[in-house]
């Protein structure tokens, strides 16, 4: 959204007042401005329908005002006309700076001294970081806003967000998310067989190595959520979820960001499996020695630690992080914290 307000050519000075009526209003003298420039005061309103550069259209101080109008110092020139410059309409973040969310289709010719107004505005007010949000339907913004000095932070199906400093000094503002999350899941029957799948793309395809059911934990998504999808997804077995026996991080794994993986316990619910076609070469319950056995999984290190994991949990000598619902004192929104009941219960 956009709102209008009359600037000069130059930045000049805010002022704020508190009025009535127009009548009432005595004025201001600014002595330090050039003795040939005459300035006008005028009362900046929201007015619908006000157009970029058209004299004409703005709001006159005939018409009736709020209880706090903001007043903009605007330099006339000699032939009595006054140019009219749009700001952009944003909100306020928690950290100092603006969040602007466009929503309407605009030529970047118009929007580029809307988007330098609006800078000079933010700048009067101490303002330092501004976001930019721009839905897919305004791609044709991009090459203008990023040569007024904005880059690029993060993309997502239907916007890219850009952002601007204000302050001329190192910039604070918090870099794009940096880590990707997956989770394991290790699955073990009463018969203490394991469920394990054989995939038909990714480094392991082919070779006839059987894993646990892996995969990514969606946006909004929780660990104990995603791992319990992945199972059912992938096998078509509906699993409860016990805990995080570990994780392990990566760097420089996907498109160069880091990675999370958690290794998950669950229980199953059901036990016939109904393998996914798309993704899954095959799913079957396994005897655990067999699947430790691989030579694969006893090549790498990580894996055999991870095979280590299990075989102690197996054995009651080892104890993981369960999931607890919890809140903050800055949300009612309701979190999982991960923790060792185990040992929180011998309190």
């Amino acid at each position: 959204m956009i709102r209008s307000l009359l600037f000069s050519s130059a930045l000049v000075p805010i002022f704020r007042t508190t009025r009535t009526s127009p009548s009432n209003f005595l004025g201001f003298h600014c002595l330090p401005f050039s003795a040939t420039a005459r300035f006008t005061l005028v009362s900046v309103l929201h007015c619908p329908g006000i157009g970029v550069r058209n004299p004409a259209s703005f709001c006159s101080n005939s018409l009736s005002v709020s209880a706090k109008s903001t007043l903009f110092m605007e330099e006339v020139p000699a032939a009595n006309e006054v140019q009219l410059v749009e700001v952009l309409d944003a909100t306020n973040d928690d950290h100092g700076g603006v969040l602007v969310e466009m929503d309407k289709p605009m030529d970047s010719e118009v929007f580029v001294p809307i988007l330098r107004a609006s800078i000079s505005h933010w700048k009067q007010q101490g303002k330092k970081g501004v976001w930019l949000k721009l839905p897919i339907e305004l791609a044709n913004l991009v090459e203008a806003v990023v040569k007024e000095g904005f880059w690029y932070h993060h993309a997502e199906p239907k916007y890219l967000m850009l952002v601007y400093w204000i302050p001329e000094c190192a910039h604070t503002l918090p870099v794009n998310a940096t880590h990707r999350v997956g989770v394991g899941a290790f699955v073990l029957n009463d018969n203490k067989e394991v469920l394990v799948v054989q995939e038909k793309s990714g480094v392991l395809r082919g070779t006839g190595v059987w894993k646990f059911p892996t995969g990514v934990v969606d946006e909004g998504e929780d660990i104990c959520k995603a791992a319990e999808r992945e199972v059912r997804e992938e096998t078509g077995i509906d699993t409860e979820f016990v805990e995080v026996l570990a994780f392990r991080q990566t760097h420089q794994a996907f498109f160069g960001k880091s990675d999370l993986f958690f290794v998950c316990a669950l229980k199953p619910l059901t036990f016939e499996i109904s393998k996914q076609e798309l993704e899954i070469e095959d799913a079957q319950w396994m005897k655990l020695e067999d699947y430790t056995a691989q030579p694969l999984l006893q090549k790498h290190e990580v894996w055999k630690c991870i095979n280590n994991i299990c075989v102690t949990k197996i054995q009651q000598q080892y104890s993981g992080f369960s999931p607890v619902l919890t809140s903050t004192a800055f949300s009612s929104k309701q979190n999982f914290l991960y923790l060792n009941e185990h040992d929180m219960s011998r309190r």
